[in-house]
Order: C-alpha cells, then structure tokens, then sequence
C-alpha cells in the first residue's frame, strides 16, 4: 500500500452530509474513486490529506493498493506502481517499425542511378544534409522557376498491379513539365518517398524510375527523403512528391502575354492518361470489373492505363532555341479545357477541332465503358494532347518541324480568337 497526498476540491455533495460519507457510501455500491470525482462541484479548494491505507484521512478517497492518487485543476490522475519485471527486453527503433539499415540500404541502392543524372553544376548531392547547386555562367540573367506536384491515385493501380518501376517517371514528368510552360529548363529534382514499413526493393524500383526521369528531362536528382512512419499507411502502400527547380534567362520568360487572335494552337501528343483523372479510371474499371490483363490493342491493358508520363522538356527546349513560342499549356489536372485558359490574355478563347487529331483508344474505351460525356472527358483527361504550343501563324510550320525532329508527333489543333460575351475560354467543336 502507498501513501502520499490526495489533492481533491472542496465542494457540495447532493445528498450526502460530506464528500467523506459520500465516497464512503457510494464505494459501497461500487462505484470507482474516478467516477466519484465527477459527483462533486469542484469549488477551488484543496484537501491535502495524507493517503495511507485505504482512505484519505479528510476527505476519504480511496486509495488502491499501490497507488498513488492526485487531482490537480480539473485533471485526475492515476498512476500505478507495479513492480519492475527482471529481464525487460529493450527497445529499438526497429521494434517501434522502423528500420534504419533498410534506409541505408536504399541510399546505396540508388545512389548509382543517382550519378547518372547529374550535371556539372552539382557541387554536392545525395548523402549530405542538403545539395548544392552552382547556376550556371551560360545565364546572364536567371531567374529560378520551381514546381512540386504527385502521382495521385495511379499510385493505387501500381501497389495493386505491382507496377513500381514507372511511377517515378510520372513523378518527374509532372513538376518538369510543369516549369518548362515558362520556358525554364529543369537544372535540379528532390524526392520524397513516404511509407509505413519500407520495403527497399519496391522503393529501389520507385527510385530508379525517378532517375531514369530525370534523365529524360536533363536534370540531377541531388537529393530526396524516404519517410518510414508505422501505421501511418497500409502495408504495401507509399506516397510520393517531387521537386523541380529549373532556370530561363528573364527576357526570355513565356508568359502567354504576346498571344493575339490568328495565333495558332499546336498539340503534342501524350503517351496516355498521364497522371490525371485516374479517380475516374479506377471507378471505371470497378464498375464495368475490367480484366486489366486483357489484350488491349496489342498490350496488356494495365500497361496501357500506366504508360508513364511524357516529358517534353528537351523537344521543346529546342523548339524554344528555333522558333518565338508565345505560349505553352501542360495539360495537366483540368484537362485540355481548364489549362490553355491559364495561358491566355483576356478577351481571347482558343478553339480547338476535335478532328484536328487522333484520340488514343484508351480514350475511347474509358468514355464507352463509363458512359462518359464529351464535356467531361476534356475537363478531366489530356484526351491525346499532353502539351499545348501557341505559336503566329507564320511560325507554325517551322515549329512543326522543330517537333518532328526531334520525335514527336504533333498537330496543328487549333485557333485562337476573340471571346464573345459569356463564351468559354476553351471551344472544343
């Protein structure tokens, strides 16, 4: 039995001459020291009487055997002494679910894809507490141009299909395209790679296709974080976020401001859906419980829906030496209808024929199996289009064989003109 002191307010007891015949009575009936603290109206006095036995010697709390009972404030306490087992094992960080030699692992797993991507600006990368990067002399003026995006739910194809390896394309794809609108080019990527246990293999695949990203689009991977946190996400599932950091000389930035009526609207292929409107897909392929094994135009199905992203930068980077591009248009989130309206000056919409170019049959089969509006498909999918270029008419056939050159297919799909009153800023006809 311990003692010590038992810190109870003073207060009115219905029903009962004191809190010390209260608690007496009531424990009788079996109700707990705890819930015998709630009947009293606590006042702001203190008893501090002296615990030892059984009961406080002036209020008469209870005290168990082995314990120490306080109340402070409006706060209970109950804290219980046991004895000390002998022989305790310790514990560790892995048995809290976290391995650190398994991060250590990776680091070296991936520090050889790492090398390949670097450029000769990197003075410090992947090991250190941060990487350092020297801007280049060939910029008389940079200027920094940084983006951060994710892969969002084709995450939950590839942890289901066991398709890690291109996933960290999409990673990269996302955020270099998304700066390269500006006319900067990608000099850097970060990573980070968040899970509830770590498996090094699945994260090594992840990590290698981020690389290879990287690659495609001229920039290092010079650093990244792999976050362990048990039961933070079901087995077998991660996250990912990336980081660009690119550069454009400052009077050389695209913004979309020169663009005029008569200008003309090029589209570039896409390899897919990309990374966007895959809420959408999974829905579809529940409902209609697609086999994604299935022979789909010569491939598998599931390889189809998780073809990795394009990345446009070094095609367009050569268009951009060429040619004066007024404007360009990631598709992206929102579609072909919401994302050349963020390019464009006021009073214009562009106009697009929908004939201009071929939608892929991934395309078509999502909008039959879902019963999907036209509307809806170019809000939510890249519909075929993964870039939008606006260029004067005057330079759309020289850009034309700029992009051929360099691989990609594109088509001229567009105009644009002036908006009428209450007009969409994107027409698709």
């Amino acid at each position: 039995m311990s003692s010590g002191n038992c810190f109870i307010n003073e207060g009115t007891v219905t029903g009962y001459q004191d809190k010390k015949q209260a608690i007496r009575t009531q424990t009788q009936i079996g109700v707990s020291s705890e819930k015998l603290l709630s009947n009293f109206e606590r006042s702001g006095k203190r008893c501090r009487g002296s615990v030892s036995g059984s009961l406080c010697a002036i209020c008469g709390k209870i005290a168990a055997a082995n314990a120490t009972l306080s109340v402070t404030g409006r706060e209970f306490n109950l804290t219980t002494s046991k004895p000390r087992e002998e022989n305790l094992a310790p514990l560790s960080y892995r048995a809290a679910g976290v391995d650190i030699d398994a991060g250590e692992r990776l680091v070296e797993n991936i520090r050889p894809y790492a090398k390949r991507t670097l450029r000769p600006e990197v003075l410090a990368g992947i090991g250190g507490f941060g990487a350092l990067f020297e801007i280049s002399r060939k910029f008389s003026h940079p200027v920094l141009v940084a983006g951060t995006d994710g892969v969002g739910t084709k995450l939950k194809l590839a942890f289901e299909s066991g398709k890690h390896d291109t996933v960290g394309v999409d990673l990269v794809a996302m955020s270099v395209n998304d700066i390269l609108v500006q006319g900067a080019e990608p000099l850097f990527f970060l990573d980070y790679f968040a899970c509830g246990k770590l498996d090094v293999d699945t994260a090594t695949r992840v990590v290698k296709g981020i690389a290879a990203g990287c690659e495609q689009a001229g920039c290092a991977l010079i650093g990244g974080e792999t976050a362990e946190m048990p039961g933070m996400y079901p087995e077998g599932e991660y996250d990912l976020a990336g980081f660009a950091v690119g550069a454009v000389e400052k009077d050389r930035i695209i913004t979309g401001a020169t663009i005029e009526a008569g200008d003309a609207v090029l589209g570039l292929a896409s390899s897919g859906a990309h990374s966007n409107g895959y809420s959408l897909i999974r829905k579809i392929i529940e409902k209609n419980n697609a086999d994604l094994s299935a022979d789909f135009h010569g491939k598998a199905l599931i390889d189809v829906i998780m073809a990795p992203t394009r990345i446009y930068v070094k095609p367009l980077l050569e268009l951009i030496r060429h040619v004066p591009v007024k404007g360009l248009a990631h598709i992206t989130g929102g579609g072909l209808l919401e994302n050349i309206p963020r390019i464009l000056p006021e009073g214009l919409t562009a106009v697009l024929k929908k004939e201009a170019w071929e939608m892929p049959p991934l395309f078509a089969w999502l909008q039959r199996e879902g019963n999907v509006a036209d509307s809806e498909m170019h809000r939510v999918f890249n519909c075929g289009i993964g870039m939008a270029v606006i260029v004067a008419p005057e330079y759309m056939d020289a850009a034309m064989q700029v992009l051929q050159s360099t691989g990609e297919i594109a088509w001229r799909i567009g105009t644009i003109r002036g908006r009428r009153a209450d007009e969409s800023r994107t027409i698709i006809e």
